[in-house]
């Protein structure tokens, strides 16, 4: 079993803290199912440039980390790129941190003989920012997001004149709030993630989306798949369950969607 990344330096007044979506997440990405789909779509023989991973919302970076530490292990090849946008900054901060300190445990367990080898990939960066707006049209390889996906009447603002050094209690609550607060059916976020979709991934692309109950999923997924149509490409957009909470949570029962594209046989 992979070790989860630490987070007990992440200022959880301020950041989303890990909770049973970011493990839904850990859980789905890491099992045989999915390490060995993103193996076989991204093999080393491909003469294509090194994945990008991009993580939006990566909050404690717990998720980020995990793909970046473990990087051998999800895709069977090291060059892996890894990269986190956040419109958080103390995420960033955070992210950066969870990622180096996970990167070097595999180091170390490396070097001591605890692990076979190293098999994390490269972390880029954590980059302040709204969705994909800081990234270069078709270039992410696979696209994680774990998004405010709690109905709310409205989606908050980003509190304005925050210090590094100070900040209210009424700051750091907007700034949780961020994190789930989803507005009409805890949507407004992920429909507009939905829409960038087509511009962002790359011919190759893969999203993985987390959704709950109340977000009607069945719903969901057609939309992308009648968004990710208009894309067009060499084969058929697919939006698939792959992981689910597995049990009965109320409104709040959780799945993981995958959005990719199946080629033609």
């Amino acid at each position: 079993m992979l070790p989860t990344p630490s987070t007990s330096h992440v200022p959880y007044a301020r950041v989303y803290e890990p909770a049973e979506d970011s493990f839904l997440l850990l859980d789905t990405l890491s099992s045989p199912s999915e390490t060995a789909f993103l193996a076989s779509h991204f093999p080393l023989t491909s003469p294509t440039p090194s994945p990008l991973v991009l993580e939006i919302g990566p909050g404690s970076g717990v998720v980020l980390a995990f793909l970046t530490a473990h990087a051998h292990a999800f895709f069977s090849r090291r060059d892996i790129l890894t990269l986190g946008i956040d419109i958080n900054r103390f995420a960033c901060q955070a992210t950066g941190e969870t990622v180096r300190k996970a990167v070097a445990e595999d180091a170390a367990g490396a070097a001591t003989g605890a692990n076979a080898k190293g098999g994390y990939g490269y972390f880029l960066a954590a980059a302040q920012g709204d969705l994909t707006s800081p990234v270069r049209p078709r270039t992410v390889d696979v696209l994680v997001f774990n998004p405010p996906y709690v109905p709310t009447p409205e989606v908050p603002s980003l509190p304005i004149g925050m210090t590094e050094e100070k900040t209210t209690y009424e700051e750091d609550s907007a700034l949780l709030a961020l994190s789930y607060a989803g507005g009409k059916d805890g949507m407004e976020i992920t429909d507009r993630l939905i829409g960038e979709l087509p511009v962002v991934l790359s011919d190759r692309g893969v999203a993985y989306l987390l959704l709950c109950a109340q977000n009607k999923p069945e719903e969901v997924k057609e939309r992308v798949r009648r968004v990710m149509a208009r894309r067009g490409g060499t084969g058929v957009w697919r939006a698939e369950t792959v992981g689910t909470s597995g049990r009965q949570a109320g409104w709040e029962k959780l799945q993981i969607v995958r959005i990719w594209q199946e080629e033609h046989v």
